[in-house]
This record gives C-alpha cells, sequence and structure tokens, in this order.
C-alpha cells in the first residue's frame, strides 16, 4: 500500500471507486459528497464537459463542509462518469424499469462511457476527461431479466459493470481503459495522484 504523509479523501460512496482505488495500493478515506446531483441536467453541454463539472462539483462541495484538516495535506478526488448512446446522456437508472430501457437500449450496438476526474489540492485543482467505447452483443430477454432481479444495476451509470457483465458471461467487448468504464480511469489517475501524494503538504 502506498503510504503518504498527505491524506487522499474520495468524494465518493462507490464501491467500485473504492476497490480501483485499494487495488491500486492506495491509502484514502472515503467521505461521500455533500451534493444531490439527481435534479441536476446537462442541458446542452456536451458529455465531456458535463462529467468534469460534476466530478469539480462532487469534490468541491465536500471541501466546503470542512473539517478534512491542513488544506495543504488534504488532496480530494471527485468523479463522475455518464454512457453516451447516441445524443443522449445516460445516467444512472431511476428503478427498474428504468435498468431494463437502458440495457435494451445498450444492447446489440456500441456506445461511449465518458468519466470525469476533478483533483483538488489546496488552491489548485486538476481537471481531465477520459472516454472508452463499449459494444455490447446480443442478450437474452432471460438474462435480463435474471440481472435485473439481481438489483445489481442500482447506482451505475448505464445500468451496468464492466466487469461483472464481463464476468457473468454478456458479450461486451472494449476499446480504451477498462477502468474509465468502471468510474476511475486509473492510467491516467494512478501516476498523476502517486506525484501528487509524494509531494510534502504546505
Amino acid at each position: 500500500m502506498m503510504r503518504s504523509t498527505r491524506r487522499l479523501v474520495l468524494a465518493s460512496r462507490s464501491p467500485r471507486r473504492r476497490q480501483l482505488l485499494e487495488e491500486a495500493g492506495f491509502v484514502f478515506d472515503a467521505l461521500p459528497a455533500p451534493l444531490d446531483d439527481s435534479h441536476l441536467s446537462p442541458g446542452s453541454s456536451p458529455p465531456h464537459h458535463w462529467v468534469a463539472a460534476l466530478a469539480y462539483l462532487k469534490a468541491s462541495a465536500l471541501v466546503r463542509t470542512g473539517g478534512m484538516g491542513s488544506a495543504g495535506r488534504v488532496l480530494v478526488l471527485g468523479s463522475d462518469t455518464v454512457v453516451v448512446k447516441g445524443d443522449d446522456i445516460i445516467g444512472q437508472p431511476r428503478d427498474k424499469d428504468d435498468a431494463r430501457r437502458i440495457i435494451a437500449r445498450l444492447a446489440d450496438g456500441s456506445h461511449e462511457v465518458v468519466t470525469g476526474v476533478a483533483l483538488l489540492d489546496g488552491d489548485t485543482r486538476r481537471i481531465f476527461v477520459d472516454a472508452a467505447t463499449v459494444t455490447v452483443g446480443q442478450i437474452s430477454s432471460e438474462q435480463i431479466e435474471g440481472y435485473l432481479e439481481s438489483g445489481a444495476w442500482r447506482g451505475k451509470a448505464g445500468a451496468y459493470n464492466l466487469s461483472e457483465r464481463i464476468g457473468d458471461g454478456w458479450p461486451i467487448q472494449y476499446k480504451g481503459d477498462p477502468t474509465c468504464v468502471m468510474g476511475l480511469p486509473m492510467r491516467r489517475l494512478t501516476p498523476m495522484l502517486r506525484a501528487l501524494l509524494d509531494r510534502e503538504g504546505d
């Protein structure tokens, strides 16, 4: 595990993002961002701008709550992921029926998964966006209904998790960083975090 004199805080309740950071060897605290984005809408914003804005809003909302110690020794990480199909931005499903509609639309075709990342480091902010393309083959109605009954679609952009669906035998291929699809683009994020955590706090 990578230890640092600086504190890394993940502004998320996502178990997948926590798992990705843990697997990369980071020591961190996970605190849910005090931001309800369910009422927010991207409007005419491009997907890349939208996820970048949400990632920043989540991280900055946590910073504003305070109580995390000296600003120079705390690095706050915010992230947001959406699925893009055609002209539509797809977030997390509202309920089972919405999840069924999303899965049916994504099946037998390709879509883009876009993840925004914001790192707040005292008065400095670093924001980037990564994207991957996912192609889904045909999925039987029995597979879909069994998946919906499992409840595993809850809290997932596009109503699915890449590694879980591949592990369950769904016909899925991807181009790009698979961890981007899972919520944190670790290929780009890992070296950035290591460099920042190695730096002594002010």
